[in-house]
């Protein structure tokens, strides 16, 4: 069964979530509002996508941040505690696979990889 990480009220998630339904494929969600992704997780994730793919500078939580603490992202490590501390930020929706990750949401991609 696929593994999807995310936020319930995201967009992006949203969209994913519904061509999963549409599909009919099965999968087990898990929000970070309520489940908080692990370092163990984050080391995973970032082996096969890079921690660069990971963080989301595009959404709100990233702005939120001054440009000092955004300087300081330079690295796993540092992306990691930032990531662990504001788990809003890792780019979602994060599907674990039989096949690999997916990161965001692209419907052919999804075609390709899960049907």
């Amino acid at each position: 069964m696929l593994q999807v990480y995310g936020i319930k009220n995201c967009n992006t998630v949203k969209k994913a979530l519904d061509w999963l339904n549409e599909n009919q494929i099965a999968y087990e969600f898990h929000d970070y509002k309520k489940e908080p992704a692990t370092e163990a997780q984050l080391l995973k994730w970032e082996k096969e996508l890079g921690w660069e793919s990971l963080v989301n500078k595009k959404g709100t939580t990233w702005r939120k941040l001054s440009p000092e603490e955004q300087a300081q992202v330079t690295d796993a490590k540092s992306a990691n505690q930032v990531l662990l501390a504001n788990n809003s930020m890792i780019k979602r929706p994060l599907i674990e696979t039989k096949k690999g990750l997916l990161l965001g949401f692209n419907e052919e991609e999804y075609h390709n990889k899960l049907k």
